[in-house]
């Protein structure tokens, strides 16, 4: 008898481990750090990334310099999901020391690092680097303003061009890089805390007298001689048997940004006009389905219950039409009901996640600064909701006479995690065949799949268990034992059209905030606005319940009471809108070439679709079980 509380305090000890594990992990961003004259800074190497590929490659599968011992940072799990490699530089760089024409290393070229550096530069890859947790940006003047800087994240490898009088095109490739490490300074201590970490890169052949050794100095650049590297130098061009020569400057700018302000220069918005007229937009859309469906609640419905509760006669009762007439049929278990509880309860889980996910952000918790927590709380949270997936879904099952509640709670474990997991599995043998630090190593594989066998699928099926020893929820009105025939419906209520129609608000009520999101991931740039997002969020969830009883209303008028599968689908067929916006966006707003990053961006945009259709049907759904079981309740049935 004593294996049962044995086993259970075994799983709940190994949950905690886990979870405090993923809190163990360092979060960035969260303590100042202050730095006295000469104390060492440690800037660290990232990915290299590029927007044509979308496959992110470690810093050292190039053949760039590389320090005695290459040290891997602490990642969490949405550092690692994301292909993020932080490693230790050959950069070494002191507070408030500047540093001219430090040499870091020379490389001869081969045919095969040639060619790795090439490759690389025709797909526009950009070395990015860290120093304090600031990422390594470059400035560059917008075109449309004066006085004012777009900061691009990362720098070139390279660049392509050509020689004056040579038509041939050649790959040069940034070998010197100028950063400049921004600091405030405390008045009282002398101490100083990083505020910003930029670089200027340069390409330059450079020259020396003699053989090559660790004493050569530089005729190009020469600290002794207060010779520093300017654009007008001959560019270091990409062959092999070419030598290249990689060297730094430091300078340390003082400002007056503090160090609790210093993400904000990163994070400037330039566009917050397009995110108010989003908001706009999309609460006129809002407005419109409220009146609406003001109307239909306050004159209409309340006309209607009136009338009816005042009919005496049966005779008058059959001559009546409309949503009273199917009161027999309305509350009928519909076809496929199972699958209807699994769907309703994974977009119960979908929807936790998204609301506690939405406060975190709005709070602060989840900034830029914290690489990877966005990911990281989004998996724990969509792990912990399916307390409530399963809770709900024996619920629903309960009130459909279902008995075999165990079958619906594995289904309900099992259905959508193991689709979005083979799609994900397949795509992560594309990157993997590619080589990039994209691809999901072993080791987290494991840990995704016990954190969905080992606290998941348990959580489900007690979240069932506790749904199914609950009463069962009674209708409003008895369910007839023969089923009244559906009479035929007019065009405009044929349920394809009708379910088409039901998504296009919805998501014209999002999808100008969408763009910034597909611009975030795919062109690689911050998202934080989640103060927007929210209210878009909470104008999505107010928009489907409206859309969804409006066409409900008009459905159950014209005497058809198959409603539970065509609301669930009306709000859900959104989702079909944002995988066609995301085709479009890919045509329009991407240059991928390659057929695996194309496959790459479908399929992930595939997943994505698939989880705001489960998420948004959810909602529709118990919009229009609320509406059903209110009016079905408000009239008196002989």
């Amino acid at each position: 008898m004593a294996r049962g509380p044995l086993a259970f305090q075994l799983w709940i000890s190994v949950c905690l481990l886990l979870f405090f594990r993923a809190r163990c992990f360092y979060l960035p961003g969260v303590a100042p750090q202050d730095f006295q004259n000469g104390d060492p800074l440690n800037p660290k190497v990232n990915k290299v990334t590029s927007t044509k590929t979308q496959l992110p490659y470690s810093y050292y599968s190039l053949p760039y310099c590389r320090p005695e011992h290459i040290v891997d940072s602490a990642e969490n799990l949405g550092e690692v999901l994301r292909g993020d490699r932080i490693e230790n530089s050959p950069y070494e760089f002191k507070m408030r020391e500047p540093q001219m024409c430090n040499v870091v290393c020379h490389v001869t070229l081969n045919e095969k690092s040639a060619k790795e550096f090439k490759e690389k530069i025709d797909d526009e890859y950009r070395v990015n680097m860290i120093l304090d947790n600031l990422p390594l940006v470059v400035p560059v003047p917008r075109p449309d303003q004066e006085n004012s800087l777009v900061y691009q994240h990362g720098f070139h490898v390279g660049l392509r061009g050509q020689y004056a009088g040579n038509k041939d095109e050649k790959h040069f490739i940034n070998n010197h890089l100028t950063f400049t490490v921004k600091y405030h300074k405390d008045p009282m201590t002398e101490s100083a805390r990083i505020v910003g970490f930029e670089v200027k890169p340069f390409s330059v052949k450079h020259e020396y007298e003699g053989e090559w050794s660790k004493k050569t100095r530089l005729t190009t650049c020469d600290p002794h001689a207060k010779r520093t590297v300017t654009s007008s130098e001959s560019p270091q061009e990409v062959e092999d048997k070419k030598e290249i020569i990689f060297t730094y400057d430091v300078e340390f700018q003082e400002s007056d940004v503090k160090w609790a302000s210093r993400w904000d220069t990163y994070l400037l918005m330039a566009d917050d006009q397009i995110h108010w007229f989003s908001i706009v937009n999309s609460l006129m859309i809002v407005l419109f389905l409220s009146g609406m469906v003001a109307m239909i609640m306050l004159r209409t419905l309340y006309r209607d219950i009136s009338k009816y509760n005042q009919l005496e006669t049966q005779e008058e009762a059959q001559e009546e039409t409309g949503w009273k007439l199917v009161h027999g049929d309305v509350f009928r278990p519909p076809s496929n009901s199972d699958l209807l509880c699994v769907y309703v309860g994974t977009g119960v889980q979908f929807f936790g996640m998204i609301l506690v996910t939405m406060l975190f952000a709005v709070l602060g918790f989840l900034s830029p600064s914290n690489r990877g927590g966005l990911m990281t709380v989004m998996l724990l949270l969509w792990v912990f909701m399916g307390l409530f997936a399963g809770y709900s879904s024996a619920r629903l099952y309960k009130m459909f006479k279902g008995t075999e509640w165990k079958k619906i709670t594995l289904k309900t474990a099992f259905m959508f995690p193991a689709t979005v997991f083979a799609i994900f599995f397949v795509l992560n043998a594309l990157i993997w065949g590619e080589k990039s630090s994209g691809a999901v190593p072993f080791g987290t594989m494991f840990a995704l799949v016990f954190l969905w066998f080992g606290i998941s699928v348990p959580l489900i099926f007690v979240g069932a268990y506790v749904g199914f020893r609950k009463p069962a929820i009674e209708d409003p009105v008895k369910t007839n034992k023969i089923p009244r025939q559906v009479p035929e419906q007019a065009w405009y209520m044929n349920p394809a059209f009708s379910i088409l129609i039901g998504g296009i608000l919805p998501f014209g009520a999002v999808f100008i905030e969408l763009f910034f999101i597909l611009t975030s991931i795919w062109l690689h740039q911050f998202y934080y606005i989640f103060g927007f997002l929210f209210i878009v969020f909470i104008i999505l969830i107010i928009t489907c319940a409206e859309i969804t009883i409006v066409l409900c209303y008009f459905q159950l008028c014209s005497e058809d009471y198959l409603w539970w599968w065509r609301s669930y689908l009306t709000s859900g067929s959104s989702a079909l809108y944002l995988f066609l916006y995301a085709a479009f966006y890919f045509f329009t707003k991407l240059d991928i070439k390659k057929p695996v990053s194309g496959a790459l961006y479908f399929g992930y945009m595939l997943i994505a679709s698939y989880s705001f259709f489960v998420l948004t049907g959810t909602i529709g759904f118990y919009a229009c079980f609320w509406f059903t079981r209110l009016i079905y309740s408000s009239v008196k049935i002989d």
